[in-house]
């Protein structure tokens, strides 16, 4: 089956594109999380809502939806001759899934989780380090998307240092850029001081794209 490396890879990004925190959300009668606070429909945000439970099972399956499709493969792979590399394109896919689902008009979140989720298969000893490194920053500055920005900065040297380079530590690398890209908007608000810290409650409502470009107009 020459081309069951693909059909592995689409799998995971289908499963990457189920966004829980909106589901978990509508499940739960909460507010829509890309309608309040940051608008990232993540766990961080949806603790914003004052609901820990669904803020807390929102991590738990963000994570598996990173975690599970990498197992999967790796169970699969002997069966089906994938190498490292069909490994680490269908972790990379499950990441970008989140980021862009297709259940949900491209528009995911920012993939700290499922990342997390898809390093811990990867490699566990990798995951928890990175882990530790969010949990620490994330302790004291009491930031998530500064422990986030670390973390994902650290991870890909993590990864050369100790394991080397070959397809996994690329698709670390790819995951980590555009893990930080996705927080350009809280980098600015971290440099200006109006970062929301852990727990914050929710604010006023997100600020649609469309009302964004026309403050810019203005």
């Amino acid at each position: 089956m020459a081309w069951s490396w693909l059909l592995a890879v689409v799998v995971a990004y289908a499963i990457g594109s189920l966004s829980f925190a909106v589901i978990i959300s509508r499940a739960m009668g909460l507010s829509d999380p890309r309608s309040y606070g940051s608008g990232n429909p993540g766990a961080t945000n949806v603790l914003r809502s004052g609901n820990k439970k669904a803020a807390l099972l929102t991590l738990v399956f963000d994570a598996l939806k990173g975690y599970v499709p990498v197992v999967v493969a790796l169970l699969l792979a002997p069966r089906f001759g994938w190498g490292e590399g069909t490994i680490a394109a269908v972790g990379l896919a499950a990441f970008i899934g989140h980021l862009w689902p297709v259940f949900f008009r491209f528009q995911g979140g920012k993939g700290v989780a499922t990342a997390a989720g898809v390093l811990l298969a990867l490699n566990p000893a990798l995951g928890a380090a990175t882990l530790l490194t969010w949990l620490i920053i994330a302790y004291f500055f009491r930031y998530s998307s500064l422990a986030a920005i670390v973390a994902a900065a650290f991870a890909p040297f993590y990864q050369l240092l100790i394991w080397g380079a070959g397809p996994m530590a690329v698709a670390i690398a790819v995951m980590s850029l555009l893990l930080v890209l996705r927080h350009a908007g809280n980098i600015r608000k971290l440099m200006a001081g109006t970062e929301s810290k852990i727990g914050s409650k929710a604010g006023k409502p997100a600020t649609p794209p469309s009302q964004q470009h026309q403050r810019v107009k203005k």
